[in-house]
């Protein structure tokens, strides 16, 4: 099983362990598409190692973007993706399906819209309460014994459902919401850097911005380093554990920038210990 140093190229330099979520980004015709393109297109210049997306972003409109910027992406570059969310066909809304008819067509809608013939990384976006999880994993690693997956990852799961994934197929990451101002998932970030497992928080940055006591204290930290709050932000889930990989999104290019420039943030010891305690002050705002 890959390990996080070796789950992304050049893993163990703190730069090259910031990917970017793609889900913010606008699809419609325009010049918000074309800004959106520019925004993909600069993240692979900076050398982002991994693009986010998913099926349940505009309904396939996000993948189909990610493929019209980038392909052909270097090799170097991951761009995941995920199923297990549908819309519905009566109400318009989205819905979990995980059977695994289900998640063998998503997945082959998905190498279309991404224009690849394997999905570098495909995640089981919600777990479907309908279907057995190890059904559902099942599925994936049939597929990816087929060719048509290289890795399988998991989103928002708990420590026993890794595990019964894991007892099922090799599981090479999980996406759970995770970060200095909401620590809700230690647990299975214990868990995954307990198995080699590579752990992509979502919403990695949000609430640095919140008013909150918890955001005072970052942006007091980011006063004495010379960086942003959402800045010392990743560099502290940098720092707290190899095993994170986040992946912040934005629909700006500068904000991308100063995003991967986080990973060039040194923070000392007293800070670290600083920004440990705030777990004590959790304030994840709304989800």
């Amino acid at each position: 099983m890959e390990t996080p140093r070796t789950f992304l190229a050049d893993g163990d330099h703190a730069a090259r362990r910031i990917g970017f979520g793609a889900m913010q980004l606008p699809t419609s015709p325009g010049a918000a598409r074309d800004a959106s393109t520019a925004v993909l297109r600069r993240a692979v210049a900076l050398g982002v190692p991994l693009v986010d997306t998913a099926h349940l972003y505009g309904w396939g409109a996000n993948e189909e973007l990610v493929a019209e910027a980038l392909h052909p992406w270097p090799s170097e570059v991951m761009v995941a993706t995920k199923v297990g969310v549908v819309r519905d066909a009566a109400t318009g809304d989205w819905t979990y399906d995980g059977r695994p008819e289900s998640l063998r067509r998503q997945v082959d809608e998905g190498l279309r819209r991404l224009r690849v013939e394997q999905i570098a990384l495909l995640q089981l976006h919600r777990v479907d309460p309908a279907t057995p999880l190890a059904d559902q994993v099942g599925a994936l690693d049939e597929l990816r014994r087929e060719g048509k997956i290289a890795r399988i990852g998991l989103s928002e799961v708990s420590v026993e459902q890794l595990q019964v994934a894991r007892d099922v197929a090799d599981v090479a990451s999980v996406q759970n919401r995770y970060s200095v101002f909401d620590r809700e998932y230690e647990p299975v970030l214990a868990a995954c850097e307990a198995a080699g497992v590579a752990f992509l928080p979502w919403r990695p940055v949000a609430g640095a911005a919140s008013g909150s006591a918890a955001a005072t204290a970052v942006a007091a930290i980011g006063r004495e380093v010379g960086a942003t709050p959402a800045q010392v932000a990743l560099a502290w889930l940098l720092a707290h554990s190899a095993a994170l990989v986040p992946i912040p999104g934005t629909k700006q290019v500068a904000h991308l920038e100063e995003n991967v420039a986080a990973g060039q943030v040194t923070l000392t010891g007293d800070h670290l210990r600083r920004l440990d305690a705030l777990n004590d002050l959790h304030d994840p705002g709304p989800s």
